[in-house]
């Protein structure tokens, strides 16, 4: 499989901006094999079953992105990869000059660090203050938007970038496919029946890396923590007892789920997941995908390809361009039936 197999022509008008003035308020294309069906996303609980489990990420975004200067003068950004304990974090960082180990940042105006090392593409930062990473995360960073969203986060942003059920920090991305939920959403599907479990996966910056190969399976992928409690994996088996299908909300949840199978059963506990998935991938937990439209030639588009068919996901990709969809993180959502 060739990378160029997997883009398509997008108008950069159908890049979603700002989120919908409410968050049910999206449009949902529902897909099984080569049949669609333009739809709405307030419309999901007359499209799941009484049985059915949703498995939400309940990751929440970290304030990761901080500007500063080096000791030269330089101007710098750093984005928070991973907090690895209360002191040290891994990051990207831009700069004109790469930092050498051993020299000093001062980031926000107030926060010395100390550049380490590096670690592939990620720098490893001590922050030399008395206070954990996030707490000063929290109060000097700024929220990541990801690179295609063209203006700086504000209020607006700072609750509709997070999902109503976020609670484990430490990702610099949305786990986006759970942003159209509201809690009135929750509380209608949780009335009729269908069951809800939560598991954790923390996003990393590398879900917006561009695959830099011609060949697909030369295309190394980045490193995500997960952590999939006992309840969630008890949820699943009560529904697949009952005759309920799973339906994973974004690849997020698809990855850490098909990540904890990989032994034959699904295991709970926690790990680092680096799966591929591209056509030819067989899933081992998951029925049905909702998620949003992902951008050309990524790992994501693969990953919905291997779900829903080749040839169906790109010809409703094609669909979804005629039709006006919004794409991206504050864009419109699918329904995959595998």
């Amino acid at each position: 499989m060739f990378t160029d197999e997997f883009n398509f022509a997008l108008p950069e008008h159908l890049i979603a901006q700002h989120p919908p003035e409410r968050r049910d308020a999206s449009r949902l294309l529902c897909i099984r094999g080569e049949a669609r069906e333009d739809s709405m996303f307030a419309n999901l609980p007359s499209l799941v079953r009484e049985h059915d489990l949703l498995v939400l990420n309940d990751a929440r975004v970290l304030k990761a992105r901080l500007f500063g200067v080096k000791e030269s003068g330089g101007k710098i950004e750093v984005l928070i990869e991973r907090i690895l304990d209360e002191h040290h974090a891994l990051a990207q960082v831009r700069a004109s000059h790469v930092p050498k180990s051993g020299s000093r940042l001062l980031l926000a105006g107030h926060l010395p660090v100390t550049v380490l090392g590096r670690e592939r593409e990620f720098f490893c930062l001590r922050f030399d203050s008395t206070e954990n990473v996030s707490a000063l995360l929290e109060q000097y960073g700024q929220l990541p938007l990801p690179p295609y969203i063209t203006h700086a986060a504000n209020a607006e942003d700072q609750e509709r970038y997070q999902t109503v059920y976020a609670c484990q920090p430490g990702s610099v991305a949305a786990p986006t496919a759970g942003l159209h939920f509201d809690e009135a959403m929750l509380a209608t599907l949780r009335a009729q029946g269908t069951q809800l479990a939560y598991l954790t996966l923390h996003v990393g910056a590398g879900t917006f890396q561009p695959v830099r190969v011609d060949n697909v399976r030369d295309h190394v992928m980045h490193s995500e923590h997960y952590v999939i409690p006992q309840a969630t994996v008890d949820a699943i088996l009560q529904a697949r007892a009952r005759g309920g299908r799973i339906i994973a909300v974004g690849t997020t949840s698809l990855r850490a789920l098909e990540s904890a199978a990989q032994q034959g059963r699904l295991l709970a506990g926690e790990g680092e997941t680096s799966i591929f998935i591209v056509p030819g991938y067989r899933f081992k937990v998951v029925d049905i995908l909702l998620t949003n439209f992902h951008l050309p030639k990524s790992t994501l588009l693969m990953l919905v390809c291997a779900f829903g068919g080749m040839d169906a996901m790109l010809a409703a990709y094609s669909h979804a361009v005629e039709r006006q969809y919004r794409f991206f993180s504050y864009g419109d959502a699918m329904l995959i039936k595998r």
